[in-house]
């Protein structure tokens, strides 16, 4: 646990609690240390799944939950049972939900725990427009049913943050709620020393150019690994995680015969990941305008990106536009026309001074948009929600 001498509130608890299985989720894990500086005890919840790897020592406890089910409608109710039975049966001071799927387990104990007497406090963290999600595109049914929940939980809410202002007026304005803006951004990072490029079959002198994240539906994935063919510059693709089509991708690289020029890496554990992403020339986030929560996203690799001075190839979505826009970091793509990415790749690793220009205003752009700056506005929150 992470004990802060002279905090106040030394002994107060918070339960943070999540679907994922705890390994690469960086957001949790600073909103875990920041309840840890705010004299917090602090419990972090997830589930336990078949291939789930090892977690390292953290400053905070963790446990995940083992259930009878992984994916579908039946895990959500699994999920969320219990954790709500899990909530019940321990004191804590805050609850802190992060997104819809784990909502209604912690909005009951909540609700419950305050009409026994105990005086406890809800959180909850959109981490995206939970509806505007690409697996939910089509889906009528289904997303139906997650706005029932959030049109029935949102209103009753006290406290609602999420990680850019684009998602926080889309939810201020369905429901009248306030919302806090926290964006996701990494604690501040120096480069430091890239990670072992011959680890991963790149040749000296080769470039790199790196994906991280999740490997899901409409991260333009198939075309950056099409455009490899049409590359002039002497580059891997380097594709840094999992995802619900990953196997589908990298079977996709065979199928293209390019699968000397992509590198599949698979899961890497947060604290692993910034050597990695320090060794890439160019970072891409380049994912399709098919929902909106594509469209307003501000994400995690983006910033991570920032942090390792890599300079950005991304969609000209709004949220990384305006980062691009203010310091001058990296370019937007047009389209995800193969030979399109192709030829804006190369225009950026070709042109070395292109290249320095960049790297130097990712150290400003770094300097600003760090957690340091960022977990202030939590600390100000929590402030506000224990003296309510």
């Amino acid at each position: 646990m992470l004990y802060q001498p002279g905090a106040k509130n030394l002994m107060q608890k918070a339960i943070v609690t999540v679907t994922n299985d705890l390994t690469t989720d960086q957001r949790v894990h600073r909103t875990c240390m920041a309840l840890g500086k705010a004299g917090y005890e602090v419990l972090l919840v997830g589930r336990e799944r078949k291939n789930s790897l090892p977690l390292s020592d953290r400053l905070y406890g963790i446990h995940r939950m083992k259930l009878w089910f992984d994916k579908g409608p039946m895990f959500y109710a699994n999920h969320n049972f219990s954790l709500f039975f899990m909530l019940m049966s321990r004191r804590m001071d805050l609850i802190v939900s992060n997104d819809l799927d784990t909502l209604a387990g912690c909005y009951a104990a909540w609700k419950l725990k305050n009409l026994f007497g105990h005086k406890t406090r809800l959180l909850h963290d959109c981490h995206e427009y939970f509806r505007g999600v690409p697996e939910l595109v089509g889906r009528r049914l289904t997303t139906r049913i997650w706005k029932t929940m959030e049109d029935y939980f949102f209103p009753r809410l006290e406290a609602v943050i999420t990680v850019n202002k684009s998602v926080a007026v889309m939810y201020e304005e369905e429901y009248k709620v306030p919302v806090t803006v926290i964006r996701n951004v990494p604690f501040r990072k120096t480069p430091g020393s890239p990670a072992d490029k011959s680890r991963y079959g790149i040749e000296p002198g080769q470039k790199v150019i790196l994906y991280q994240g999740a490997v899901n539906v409409d991260r333009g994935l198939e075309e950056a690994i099409q455009a490899m063919k049409f590359l002039r510059s002497d580059a891997k693709l380097v594709i840094a995680g999992t995802g619900d089509v990953f196997d589908k991708i990298r079977q996709f690289a065979k199928d293209q015969k390019v699968s000397g020029k992509v590198v599949f890496l698979g899961q890497i554990p947060f604290e692993e990941l910034h050597s990695i992403t320090t060794m890439a020339d160019l970072g891409l986030s380049i994912e399709k305008d098919v929902s909106l929560n594509y469209h307003f996203a501000l994400p995690n690799k983006f910033m991570d990106y920032i942090q390792a001075g890599v300079p950005v190839l991304v969609s000209p979505f709004p949220e990384m536009k305006a980062v691009i826009d203010k310091y001058f970091i990296g370019e937007t793509i047009e389209n995800h026309d193969p030979g399109h990415l192709a030829e804006r790749i190369d225009s950026m690793l070709m042109n070395a001074g292109r290249m320095e220009l960049y790297r130097q205003n990712l150290v400003r752009a770094a300097g600003d948009l760090c957690w340091e700056n960022e977990e202030k506005t939590l600390m100000n929150l929590l402030e506000k929600l224990n003296a309510g």
